[in-house]
């Protein structure tokens, strides 16, 4: 997806993106911890992409995420829901605003509220438990490239006892990174549930 590649050097961040770069309140850039560090020592404190001046407290990023909101960004508006879902920034923690803002986000293409989405359903958080609607989210994100769903959908297959399907899906989230992936794998086939060679190929 665009949103993983740095927007200042243009390099794709690696995985974990929460610990490769920092999401900027003010403008909902996602800017690589290499840029960040740069524009640091040069003596830049504010935003490394738009140039404004960083949050001085709760209340001051609330208002920053609010007023991307009002603009219809949907990466503001489902982080909104992630602040709602754990109570965060002096708000009241309210699952059901959290699932209205997920399903706000995803209609504007946010494939992180997909996910979210996903796992309200799988969990039963904010909404009636349903596993097969979760999947049906975890899908729709994947089909994205949203590692973490795709990443699901195998844990999913496996519960079930489909363990071939749920190979596939590991692999294919394994070589976007995701080390999660490679030890289930690793998993499955001490349990021999998956071949040689499928394992062979996701330590590739």
């Amino acid at each position: 997806p665009e949103g993983d590649f740095c927007p200042l050097c243009t390099l794709p961040i690696p995985l974990r993106l929460d610990e490769h770069s920092a999401l900027n309140i003010c403008c909902m850039k996602r800017v690589c911890r290499g840029c960040d560090l740069a524009a640091r020592k040069r003596g830049m404190e504010d935003c490394p992409f738009c140039r404004s001046p960083r949050p001085a407290g709760d209340a001051d990023e609330l208002a920053m995420i609010q007023a991307r909101v009002a603009k219809k960004d949907p990466v503001a508006i489902n982080l909104l829901g992630q602040k709602y879902i754990f109570g965060e920034l002096g708000l009241q923690k309210d699952t059901r605003m959290a699932v209205k803002l997920w399903e706000e986000a995803a209609e504007i293409g946010s494939i992180d509220a997909l996910f979210n989405l996903g796992l309200a359903h799988e969990r039963g958080e904010g909404v009636k438990q349903d596993m097969a609607e979760g999947a049906e989210f975890y899908k729709k994100a994947a089909m994205q490239g949203h590692v973490k769903s795709r990443n699901n959908l195998g844990c999913l297959e496996g519960q079930q006892g489909n363990f071939n399907r749920a190979v596939r899906h590991f692999l294919i989230s394994a070589k976007m990174g995701n080390k999660n992936s490679l030890e289930i794998i690793q998993k499955i086939f001490m349990a021999g549930h998956a071949t040689k060679e499928q394992y062979a190929q996701a330590l590739k």
